[in-house]
């Protein structure tokens, strides 16, 4: 399945918060979809959702024009959505019924869902009872009852301790092996580098980056290299490149521990490596900079997120 985002436009009011974006998202892999707070992430998932509707734009699954209320569609809010107050299992069981789903069909997918998060001794439990992770599981396990095509996950791993955090991985895994379309949205970089082939990066309502993490990276990381020292400290190995190789490369960024260069034009890593090794520089690490999804995103949306 290919699910497409075409040139999407919305308004409230005066305003406009979507300026025309557009992406897509494919079956068997996981799309992350980034952007600081009031980029437009929740706008765009609402109108795939048909909460809201678009003032213009269209999408489409397989080319087709794509109606929320056609497919099957799992969504984990950020904030919790279900009832504190009632039991686990009566109101999983409403969710998949109001899905279209037998009775007895979705007591078997509740009990699948309890079990394979490891919940189920809480089947008969009211959910404020629960702690904030098993709560968190619960919310997923209720996303995932009417085995949705399409997959929307905002924040999943909110609340988790590390042993559930790997049990919510294993199950995301199965989800893109099963060829689900799987659209994660989180501001923990390293998850969505660990989950997500394709990313998209809004920025105040428009789309700055968009493709696959690998080519973002190596277009991000050309011509930029990393130096680290052995016998100087930060502050002076500083010193050492401005003074001594300013002609041949400029400090992108310092790091904690190493600096980020830039290569000047027509200027290769190996006349680098010469000079340096010419110099008094012990050198601990040197190489090619490999950017993190963090970097992209802060030299792309701005110079914090939350």
């Amino acid at each position: 399945m290919l699910l497409e985002v075409k040139d999407l436009v919305k308004s409230f009011g005066d305003t406009e918060v979507l300026h025309g974006i557009s992406f897509s998202a494919e079956s068997g892999t996981a799309l992350g979809l980034l952007g600081r707070n009031g980029a437009g992430k929740t706008t765009t998932i609402r109108i795939l959702m048909d909460v809201f509707r678009a003032d213009s734009g269209e999408i489409t699954l397989d080319g087709n024009p794509f109606s929320a209320g056609d497919h099957w569609i799992g969504y984990l809010p950020e904030e919790r959505g279900l009832y504190p107050k009632k039991k686990v299992c009566e109101q999983m069981v409403y969710l998949a019924r109001l899905r279209g789903i037998h009775k007895t069909k979705a007591m078997e997918n509740v009990d699948y869902w309890l079990d394979r998060l490891e919940i189920s001794e809480y089947k008969n439990e009211k959910l404020e009872k629960l702690s904030k992770g098993n709560q968190q599981k619960v919310q997923l396990a209720a996303t995932l009852v009417a085995n949705p095509e399409i997959v929307i996950l905002d924040e999943p791993f909110s609340g988790l301790d590390p042993v559930n955090a790997q049990l919510l991985k294993d199950v995301l895994n199965e989800m893109i092996a099963e060829g689900k379309i799987v659209i994660f949205s989180s501001h923990q970089m390293p998850l969505v580098e660990e989950f997500c082939d394709d990313i998209v990066i809004l920025n105040h309502g428009d789309v700055v980056v968009s493709g696959r993490l690998k080519d973002i990276k190596k277009e991000y990381g050309e011509n930029r290299l990393i130096l680290s020292s052995d016998n100087y400290s930060m502050p002076e190995l500083r010193k050492v490149l401005e003074s001594q190789m300013s002609d041949i490369v400029k400090i992108d960024k310092e790091k904690k521990n190493f600096f980020v260069l830039e290569q000047k034009p027509k200027v290769t890593r190996e006349r680098i490596l010469g000079r340096l090794l010419n110099s008094s520089v012990k050198i601990e690490k040197f190489g090619v900079f490999e950017p993190s999804l963090s970097d992209i995103f802060v030299a792309k949306a701005g110079d914090e997120y939350e």
